[in-house]
């Protein structure tokens, strides 16, 4: 299965890096993982509501740019179903079986435009609470980790 995280921003963080190579290396016998970074666009300060539509509309675009044809989308968004780690297991085996790709999407300060939400097969959330998108790629890299441990009956979940 190829498992893509397409996300807005680049990650300058070193430690978050490394943990993203962690989970890679620990997700490459379950896995591919791949990454892309759309760069984001620069929001004024004062921007104006519809600035950062615009700004939305053109991050959104560049989004779906970056993702295989007849892949399918999750949106990662605050709005999103809650999902615990068993449900999302179920979800990634569900596709594995049906398509052997899936595209997760994170956005950037703004979150995800309307266009990119309307092209998901699911829109979830991790929680009520907003997460730096950098941190939630390393969250997002865990849980998938997470979701093919316990798809497999191994006893990291427990």
């Amino acid at each position: 299965m190829t498992v893509s995280i397409v996300c807005v921003g680049k990650l300058k963080e070193k430690y978050l890096k490394d943990a993203i190579d962690e989970y890679r290396k620990r997700l490459s016998r379950f896995c591919k993982l791949e990454i892309t970074e759309i760069p984001d666009e620069k929001t004024p300060d004062n921007a104006s509501q519809a600035e950062e539509q615009q700004i939305l509309l053109r991050e959104g675009r560049k989004i779906l740019s970056a993702i295989k044809e007849g892949t399918p989308i999750i949106a990662m968004c605050v709005e999103g179903t809650l999902v615990s780690s068993e449900e999302l297991s179920e979800k990634l085996s569900a596709l594995a079986m049906n398509s052997g790709r899936v595209a997760f999407i994170i956005g950037g300060s703004l979150g995800l435009s309307d266009e990119v939400k309307s092209k998901a097969i699911s829109k979830i959330s991790f929680g009520r609470i907003t997460l730096p998108h950098q941190l939630m790629r390393v969250v997002l890299s865990e849980q998938i980790y997470r979701s093919f441990k316990i798809a497999n009956n191994e006893s990291y979940h427990k």
